[in-house]
């Protein structure tokens, strides 16, 4: 029981997830920092009023902190969003596509050649049905 727990946890595929979360636990971290310290006071400087102290919002019910509707907050959170997905796809997903393109065309594995669509898979399938029918004798005859 113990070995197939070890062996599971020494695959590589395990090992580089465990990479790429501490990596990108760190890097949110910066993110973040980035965006309290940069963007929100930016998105708090949107209309000419001071939101120094709430934000970017209002207060539905006035001197009710509970219920402030905070938009600068979400607006922040797309941005840590856009820019973690940015820095994934820039740093790890074009270099690993052209690694890949790379060890296919190296491999003489022709990229050019589409892969065939299920509407053409069916077609092919359905005329070689058709073509077998009307080859057997006493068998109906189908037009496609």
């Amino acid at each position: 029981m113990l070995q197939g727990f070890k062996d599971f946890i020494l695959r590589g595929n395990v090992i580089d997830m465990a990479v790429g979360v501490v990596i990108g636990a760190a890097f949110t971290a910066v993110v973040t920092s980035f965006s309290d310290a940069i963007i929100n006071p930016l998105v708090a400087s949107i209309g000419g009023v001071d939101f120094s102290d709430d934000g970017l919002g209002f207060r539905i019910i006035p001197g009710n902190n509970a219920t402030f509707v905070n938009f600068g907050a979400v607006i922040t959170a797309v941005i840590n969003f856009l820019l973690i997905a940015a820095v994934i796809y820039f740093v790890l997903i074009v270099p690993r596509n052209k690694i890949e393109a790379f060890e296919k065309e190296r491999r003489g594995i022709d990229k050019e050649t589409p892969e065939p669509t299920d509407t053409e898979l069916l077609t092919e399938i359905r005329d070689l049905l058709a073509s077998k029918q009307q080859g057997t004798p006493g068998a109906p005859t189908q037009s496609p």
